[in-house]
């Protein structure tokens, strides 16, 4: 077992590792010399959850013209509704003020253009390492998934029927939302 995978509680906890995590840390320290959260609670102060990717080309504020605070975004790889995703919007409709959900994947996605097998077999190939134990949920047919996957929420028994559900592809090279009939 890799020092990395210890069991909790064996041994002394891992120094904060500084050198990697520097300029997150100064990042921090000038964004809470500006800091101004007066006001604001865990509640979503516009109702909406939106479910993307993780994709670094994404900043799902901006794309829909909100703030901080407004919002309760949940991101995953490829913007799939998961047990974990639905877990969460349980709690942000009933407890935090969530009333519309937006699944929002995105164009030029890696998880549709890629495969499971082509995925499994990159990571073996250069790391070494097999991870076929996992589902990376990749689709070769996007529309359907988002389609599936904003029906997964609407029929979660529960979730609150009043909760409105779209689904919505981003665009990573126009910055425009395309509305999907779902």
């Amino acid at each position: 077992m890799s020092d990395r995978h210890h069991l909790a509680g064996t041994s002394q906890p891992e120094p904060f590792p500084l050198d990697a995590f520097g300029d997150v840390v100064g990042a921090n320290r000038l964004f809470a010399a500006q800091f101004d959260a007066l006001g604001l609670t865990g509640t979503a102060r516009r109702g909406l959850a939106i479910v993307t990717c993780m994709d670094s080309r994404i900043n799902p504020l901006a794309v829909v013209g909100m703030e901080f605070g407004d919002v309760k975004i949940l991101r995953n790889a490829g913007a799939r509704v998961t047990e974990d995703v639905l877990r969460t919007l349980v709690l942000a409709t009933y407890l935090l003020g969530v009333t519309r959900v937006l699944v929002m994947p995105h164009t030029d996605c890696a998880m549709s253009n890629n495969d499971e097998a082509t995925l499994h077999a990159r990571i073996a190939d250069e790391f070494g390492v097999d991870t076929r134990s996992l589902e990376f949920r990749t689709t070769s047919h996007p529309r359907d998934a988002l389609i599936s996957d904003v029906i997964r929420i609407r029929s979660f028994p529960l979730l609150p029927d009043n909760v409105m559900v779209a689904g919505a592809f981003y665009d990573v090279t126009t910055g425009l939302l395309e509305p999907v009939d779902c």
